[in-house]
């Protein structure tokens, strides 16, 4: 595209300075979580002096703040953005554009031509209905009575003739209407499939945004504008298809990303990065403030009368901190990051995404690493057990949390699952691979001395036995482990004791209090009982809840 010396001048250039436009596209990107940065060489070719490189292609959404641009071959001066008062511009139009949009404003031809002679049919309908209705009225005039026997058999043979004819001629216009009616859905079908084809092709936006670069040079010379920024309307999701293998102990963990992008313009052959940095997100950790305590005198008990002495009891009590209080800080709730986890993908091959339109997904490679295969239950809540991989994250870089993982075992789909977390590498992580049918659990409260599950107790002690069996259905032996639990407390008058036979293998599981695990094997047809039991007792008076 070359813009007219007219539209070239419009701009603020430096005095008895050429001005040079270009034409950008988008040539590299590096795609974050949420966002991107992206990157245009645009090549230039300009004598010595003082000029201008002009681009008025940029998206209309393009952050002109955040621009950055560097120039090879010339000297780089002042950098001018303006989004708005943008010259026009007469952007070029691929073969496949041109033929779409001819092809519908031939259609839409069509269609008006096909609209026209429809209604032309139409008044031929009403112009034979006219002569009918002027026939029947001929037939009953008051001329007919001034005329002979022989005279009204003329007139009637005419009348009837006519109006025949004319009923004929409007059957024909209304069977020719009908047809030129399908013929017209057909033509209106065959328009909007054009009008999509055309807005397949057209899915960029038609706004643009101006940049305009000094450059100068002692001699000609040719050089690379390269301008970068970072932008919101794109980023990448990973997707991940882990596999199985029992028998072997392997977990192959088959990487992949989604791709979307909504700058405003087509990518066409761009070179793509994918990176684990998030820009967009906190950089840097939260200042810790001062935090100053105060005692002050309790409130004064006091019949209330109402609910309003209760109220302005509470406004004075505010009133009187309020006067010997320090500013206070509230603290945000922490959010995770991962600082220093950082990974990158530099994909080998040049991608096309078109804007809005596309959601590109590729893949990054396949890595492995041994897995455990085990049995966990948790009878509290399942019947049956399930298959878990435990792995230790030796595969030299993280596993990012995904809303896209799907299982397969020894080459048969699973189903899906969700990673919530970051596994790091050095981390450990148990991978479930769908339900052991043939591995069954039963829980049972054997004994309870007061109330049901989830009642309110108001005596001063609570025991409850429950017992829970586990078997082995299946034809091989599984590693198994069994979670359950018994409650905790942190005050003193609440005094819990519990025992368990056989003993648990672990006691407050991954930190969390009073979840136990056994671990064993079970063997084809196997049975294992376990027993467990909890007291609680608190002073007469307080409530358990």
């Amino acid at each position: 595209m070359r813009l007219t010396p007219i539209v070239l001048s419009l701009f603020p250039v430096v005095a008895f300075a050429d001005t040079f436009p270009l034409e950008s596209d988008v040539t590299a990107a590096t795609l974050y979580p949420g966002g991107a940065t992206i990157v245009r060489e645009v090549p230039f070719s300009i004598p010595a002096g003082k000029h201008e490189l002009v681009l008025t292609d940029l998206p209309s959404s393009t952050p002109l703040d955040l621009v950055r641009v560097e120039l090879t071959g010339a000297k780089l001066g002042a950098v001018t953005g303006r989004s708005d008062f943008v010259p026009p511009r007469d952007a070029a139009k691929s073969g496949a554009i041109e033929a779409a949009e001819a092809e519908v404003e031939r259609l839409e031809t069509a269609l008006r031509v096909a609209q026209k002679d429809v209604l032309l049919i139409r008044v031929e309908i009403d112009g034979a209905n006219a002569r009918v209705e002027f026939l029947k009225q001929l037939g009953q005039g008051e001329t007919t009575a001034e005329k002979d026997a022989g005279e009204l058999r003329a007139l009637a043979a005419m009348v009837g003739e006519e109006t025949l004819t004319a009923r004929k001629a409007a059957h024909e216009a209304h069977f020719r209407a009908g047809e030129a009616d399908r013929a017209l859905a057909d033509l209106r079908e065959e328009l909007e499939k054009a009008r999509q084809a055309l807005a397949a092709l057209q899915t960029g936006k038609t706004d643009y945004a101006m940049l305009s670069v000094t450059a100068s040079a002692d001699k000609p010379t040719e050089g690379v504008m390269r301008i970068s920024y970072l932008v919101n309307g794109a980023g990448w999701a990973p997707v991940y298809d882990m596999r199985l293998d029992k028998e072997a102990g392997r977990l192959a963990v088959e990487r992949g990303a989604f791709i979307g992008q909504y700058t405003g313009e087509d990518w066409t052959d761009v070179k793509l990065t994918l990176s684990t940095v998030r820009p967009s997100e906190q950089i840097e950790p939260r200042e810790v403030f001062a935090w100053q305590r105060i005692v002050t005198d309790p409130p004064v008990a006091r019949p209330r009368a109402a609910k309003q002495v209760e109220l302005e009891s509470l406004s004075r009590l505010e009133a009187d901190v309020a006067e010997m209080a320090v500013p206070v800080v509230e603290e945000a709730a922490p959010s995770v990051s991962y600082d220093g986890l950082a990974v990158t993908y530099d994909y080998p091959e040049l991608v096309s995404i078109a804007n809005r339109a596309d959601e590109l997904r590729i893949t990054l490679g396949t890595v492995e690493t041994d897995a455990d295969v085990l049995a966990f239950a948790s009878p509290l809540y399942d019947e049956t057990g399930f298959m878990m991989a435990s792995i230790t994250n030796d595969m030299s870089e993280l596993i990012l949390p995904s809303s896209q993982v799907s299982l397969y075992v020894d080459g048969r789909f699973v189903g899906h699952t969700a990673l919530d977390e970051v596994i790091p590498v050095g981390a450990e992580a148990d991978i479930p691979f769908g339900a052991i049918d043939g591995l069954r659990l039963k829980r049972t409260v054997k004994s309870r001395n007061e109330g049901d599950r989830g009642m309110i107790s108001r005596s001063t002690e609570l025991s409850e036995e429950v017992t829970i069996d586990v078997e082995n259905l299946t034809g091989e032996t599984w590693p198994v482990r069994v979670f359950d639990r018994v409650p905790y407390s942190e005050q003193e008058e609440l005094a819990i004791s519990w025992s368990a036979s056989p003993r648990p293998s672990e006691e407050d599981t991954d930190g969390k209090r009073g979840v136990l695990m056994w671990k064993f094997d079970m063997k084809p047809g196997g049975k294992q009982a376990i027993t467990l039991k909890h007291e609680l007792e608190w002073p007469e008076g307080k409530v358990l809840r």
